[in-house]
């Protein structure tokens, strides 16, 4: 075969074999900026373009987050073990495999840049709960499962810091009233009970106030 045929029999070739890669990641931007359709609305729309969400609604960052964590909360708004009257619907509308591309694409983009705010004492009653815990009422810290500041650790313990202290609040409420089961043996639906709404908004605040340096996503 001459060399220029060989060429371009290589390159159709390649483009062919990246053509459905390329249509899937066109697909995955249309269905977060534009929905599928087929009930599911555009997820930037609460979460923003950057995946950062908004404090001021409580709608948390999705960006740098575990690609198996956000597919899975979707599948559980789906079966209902994760209550929310808003994303029920959504997550229903959604695919399986619409619910592993969201994941992947969030996981992948990078983690937004959280503006410094004013950080609690190490005595704060938020402070205490997320380092050291409550262990005369059998409460770890926070951090022994969400990681040093609450920065994650795979797919079970999603990142606390820097989301909104309202979006941390209200789950630790859900799993408090029986709203929210899909937590790994149950961990969250013990330790929230717990705690006051004192504890709660204390901790919540905490979390909210910590540094996540912006950087990429894909943990």
């Amino acid at each position: 075969m001459r060399r220029g045929l060989t060429v371009r029999v290589l390159g159709s070739a390649l483009i062919a074999g990246a053509w459905p890669l390329l249509a899937h990641a066109a697909s995955v931007q249309e269905l977060v900026s534009q929905g599928n359709g087929h009930g599911a609305p555009p997820c930037q729309s609460c979460h923003g373009a950057d995946g950062a969400g908004q404090a001021a609604a409580g709608f948390p960052r999705l960006a740098g987050l575990d690609a198996a964590y956000v597919a899975r909360q979707l599948a559980d708004y789906a079966a209902g073990t994760r209550a929310n009257a808003v994303m029920q619907p959504i997550a229903r509308a959604l695919s399986e495999d619409e619910r592993q591309a969201i994941g992947t694409y969030y996981s992948r983009l990078p983690v937004p840049a959280i503006p410094p705010s004013s950080q609690p004492s190490a005595n704060d009653l938020g402070a205490t709960l997320a380092t050291r815990g409550r262990w005369s009422q059998r409460v770890p810290a926070c951090e022994q499962c969400h990681g040093p500041g609450g920065v994650g650790v795979g797919a079970h313990f999603p990142p606390l810091a820097g989301q909104p202290a309202s979006y941390i609040e209200a789950q630790l409420k859900a799993w408090q009233q029986g709203a929210r089961r899909n937590d790994p043996l149950q961990l969250m639906q013990h330790l929230s009970r717990a705690l006051s709404a004192e504890d709660i908004a204390a901790v919540a605040k905490w979390f909210a106030a910590q540094p996540l340096p912006a950087g990429s996503g894909g943990r």
